[in-house]
């Protein structure tokens, strides 16, 4: 960074720029726009679902017809991408969760009625199978409960591609297993989908921040006491997130992603400084069920703190956010305009 010359006080007042309205806004270094926007959801089987998530207060799961209002209100209010994720059937997960492979899974379903209703909507796609296991975790497992990198990724590549087949614009692996991106980016390629992009979850670590998420796929009974440290990054780590982000970018990703979020902003940071790619921020289901509670407890102003915490992402580097306030932003940001 170069160095910041000013003249000394009183020559230099800061506060000029700050007395007025106007002369804040015409400095104002990020801006916050509904284009930042990813919103994600959760969907299950049945018709008419609207299924509260308990540990994420507003949030709910919703069925292949009930979605359809939901993206329909997307459109309308301007937010590009629309993120799937899925809560199966405890019936349909087995060890290697074969079902994430299913071309006439949910998920499938839903990105192609999603495609069909809302052509202009993005659809992202997450590509991780612990939805899907019996177990819980990111992948295949041998016997002392190890997660297997080559046999996962082998599993990732097929659920990538079926995904791609329904029409998905955004294959979005979150494993963290080495070699998955480039493993995915050749399968794309040797099956024509040469524009479905890869937004890699490069930066993901093995934060407690994601308990509530857990609960809304239906995995943290699956998981139990187990952890996911062996394949997502320690938090005390600031390097090795950069180096996974270079290997994802050699390997074909469109854009990156950090995740979680605010606890995060150094690497956000970081990265966009360091590789200049598309970089996102995932404001992750525990950050967003701490304002919530707090604002329904009456210890925070909802609405203000909602508004800085995803200003913050911009801030930092973040081209956009994936946030569970996506529409609540968004309505917002429409009214002051």
């Amino acid at each position: 960074m170069s160095t910041i010359i000013t003249a000394d006080f009183p020559a230099s007042r800061p506060r000029r720029n700050r007395r007025d309205d106007f002369s804040r806004r015409l400095v104002r270094e990020n801006i916050l726009s509904v284009n930042d926007f990813i919103y994600p959801v959760f969907v299950k089987e049945g018709n008419n679902l609207h299924e509260p998530v308990l540990s994420m207060p507003g949030v709910v799961r919703y069925s292949p017809d009930s979605i359809l209002p939901v993206a329909e209100e997307c459109v309308k209010l301007g937010i590009p991408v629309l993120a799937l994720f899925p809560s199966i059937e405890p019936s349909l997960k087995t060890p290697d969760g074969i079902e994430a492979a299913n071309p006439e899974g949910l998920i499938p379903r839903v990105v192609a009625s999603l495609k069909k209703e809302f052509p202009e909507l993005g659809i992202l796609c997450d590509a991780a199978l612990d939805p899907y296991t019996s177990h819980g975790q990111d992948g295949l497992i041998d016997d002392s409960g190890y997660v297997l990198n080559e046999p996962t990724v082998d599993m990732l590549v097929r659920q990538a591609l079926v995904q791609a087949q329904a029409g998905a614009d955004y294959i979005a692996p979150s494993d963290m297993m080495d070699g998955r991106i480039g493993a995915i980016r050749q399968a794309l390629e040797a099956n024509n989908h040469i524009y479905t992009r890869i937004m890699a979850y490069s930066a993901k670590y093995a934060s407690a921040f994601y308990g509530p998420f857990r609960d809304a796929v239906g995995s943290a009974g699956n998981l139990g006491k187990a952890d996911k440290m062996t394949y997502q990054i320690d938090p005390a780590n600031r390097h090795e997130a950069l180096r996974e982000v270079a290997a994802d970018i050699r390997e074909g990703a469109d854009l990156v992603m950090v995740k979680p979020g605010m606890p995060y902003l150094d690497i956000v940071r970081d990265v966009k400084e360091m590789f200049r790619m598309p970089t996102y921020a995932y404001q992750v289901s525990g950050e967003y069920a701490m304002i919530k509670a707090a604002a329904i407890n009456g210890w925070l102003d909802h609405d203000k703190v909602m508004m800085e915490s995803l200003l913050a992402f911009k801030r930092a580097g973040a081209d956009g956010i994936l946030t569970y306030f996506a529409i609540e932003a968004a309505k917002i940001l429409q009214q002051q305009n």
